[in-house]
């Protein structure tokens, strides 16, 4: 009776486990399902509409077409231009990784350095990645060299201030411990430093190959003979659209496969626990020089002089500090350059306005309703790793070369940043909170009102400050790459092919305030949006 009483509990623990399979199974293919629904509706409206006429086909290729143009390509050139374009990227994201760490662990470790140099190198951070294609378009010329210095730059910033943030944040018992055990230089660095800022690098190395790609794709798209961005130009040009979809959907699998790689790669990399909070190490004794941070600019002020002075560098690559001063007091009082500034931030701030209330309003639906964040949240988490430049073709063709289509795509730059922001604050709204809202059964409204609006304002905040640089970028974005209009980038750009680099400078200085005062903006509504959390009761 044993026996057959054991075998019946063996059978029923099978039956068990193969019925939690069963489901778990059908669980992941429901799951799948709803994954799906958004991309074959897509795809499906999208072959309709091409195969219907409800667009000319130079507008929008069928499905066919581009599958037809994907299989011709790929037979002749399309992978030896994605190689180009995969050679720079790796050039310029390995040097800009390189400086970026070394920069991040000396501002964040040495309080001396970080006295030296945080003012010149956040001064330098605020301006436009873009901002500087006139200059070195000049110094450099039109290729490898200028687009593998837009990536070197354009990675070296997030990398550098978020491995300063990592070293920062080590416990002081650790720091304390390395002391204890006489740690050398060099065991300092590779048993403490680099392992507990690693986390921190792994975000910024995120942010960097996303702001590569980014500038890549830009900087392809106005000044190339080679590369996926120079392709989706030709195609532009000759009205081909199906070429620049075949480059879109190609430019969104990269996006795809270095996220992931990236992923997979800090799960295997970084898998001890890292504490909730961090203690920073203060030291009273030590007192903040006011003279230091001016050093550096001072030094490079009188070197920019006295090599304009004694015609060390050519005036029409670097003209004298009293030149540009003169354009810009020039251009301000005649308007010209007040004017540029003007048109570029009304239409950075209005795309900012446009987008990141939808960004809001979507993160905020997809955060309250699980099923539409099944639906939606994978298409549109794909849709944000294609860089953002790679629009700019199909913009133009269906919104043409006016104001709409900059508006259309700075608020599509400035979209992601909020939505992204609103519904990953969403998702950590405290459950006992929830659960409160639940007992006291509030309308939607007033959870809106009361409990999740309050909630997830630093992570709304947070993406503003974020969405006001990027919609400073894709302003000059719109005005380099989608042609006529009055802004700052189409004054920049007109002073550089006259050769006039007083202008160019002087324009570039302004564009640098103006970023410092809209990062300085978004600092401070942030702070006065959720004053709030200082409060303690």
């Amino acid at each position: 009776m044993k026996e057959i009483s054991s075998n019946q509990n063996h059978d029923r623990l099978n039956h068990d486990v193969y019925k939690s399979f069963i489901l778990n199974v059908l669980a992941s293919i429901n799951t799948l399902a709803i994954y799906w629904i958004v991309p074959v509706v897509l795809f499906g409206l999208w072959w309709i509409a091409a195969n219907n006429g409800w667009m000319p086909a130079q507008i929008l290729p069928t499905p066919q077409q581009t599958w037809h143009s994907f299989l011709q390509m790929s037979s002749q050139d399309l992978w030896w231009h994605l190689a180009i374009s995969l050679k720079r990227l790796a050039l310029g994201l390995c040097s800009g990784l390189v400086a970026g760490v070394v920069i991040g662990v000396l501002l964040g470790y040495s309080r001396n350095f970080e006295q030296y140099v945080s003012a010149i190198f956040y001064a330098l951070a605020i301006v436009p990645t873009l901002a500087w294609l006139p200059l070195l378009m000049i110094w450099l010329g039109i290729e490898d060299a200028l687009k593998v210095f837009i990536i070197f730059k354009a990675s070296l910033i997030p990398i550098a201030i978020h491995v300063q943030a990592g070293v920062r944040d080590i416990q002081p018992k650790l720091r304390e411990m390395a002391e204890i055990l006489k740690f050398s230089q060099q065991a300092l660095i590779f048993k403490l430093i680099l392992p507990a800022s690693l986390p921190y690098f792994f975000t910024g190395l995120r942010l960097a190959i996303a702001a590569s790609w980014t500038s890549l794709i830009a900087v392809e798209l106005l000044a190339s003979s080679e590369g996926i961005g120079y392709l989706m130009v030709t195609g532009r040009q000759l009205f081909q659209l199906d070429i620049v979809f075949v480059c879109i959907i190609l430019i969104a699998a990269v996006g795809i496969v270095l996220d992931t790689t990236l992923q997979w790669l800090e799960a295997k990399t970084v898998f001890w626990p890292h504490a909730v909070i961090s203690a920073h190490h203060q030291d009273n004794h030590y007192k903040k020089s006011s003279l230091k941070p001016w050093l550096i600019p001072v030094l490079l002020l009188s070197l920019w002089f006295f090599s304009s002075q004694f015609h060390w560098i050519s005036a029409s690559v670097l003209p004298s500090p009293v030149l540009v001063s003169q354009a810009l007091v020039h251009g301000l009082q005649d308007g010209s350059l007040s004017n540029a500034m003007h048109f570029s931030l009304y239409r950075a701030l209005l795309g900012l306005m446009i987008g990141g209330s939808i960004g809001v309003i979507t993160g905020l639906i997809l955060g309250l309703f699980k099923p539409l964040e099944l639906m939606f949240a994978p298409t549109l988490n794909i849709l944000r790793l294609i860089a953002i430049f790679a629009w700019i073709p199909l913009i133009t063709a269906w919104f043409g070369l006016g104001d709409s289509s900059k508006l259309v795509f700075i608020s599509l730059a400035t979209f992601f940043p909020l939505f992204i922001a609103t519904w990953k604050g969403s998702a950590m709204v405290s459950t006992q909170l929830t659960e409160a809202s639940d007992i006291l059964r509030l309308s939607i409204v007033q959870r809106l009102e009361l409990l999740i609006l309050p909630s997830i304002a630093p992570a709304i905040f947070a993406g503003l400050r974020l969405a006001l640089l990027y919609s400073w970028m894709a302003s000059f974005g719109a005005e380099y790459l989608m042609g006529s209009g009055t802004g700052i980038g189409s004054y920049m750009i007109a002073a550089q092919q006259n050769f006039e680099m007083n202008r160019v400078i002087a324009a570039t200085l302004l564009v640098a305030i103006t970023g410092g005062l809209l990062a300085w903006l978004g600092k401070v509504i942030e702070s006065y949006a959720t004053a709030w959390r200082g409060n303690r009761t």
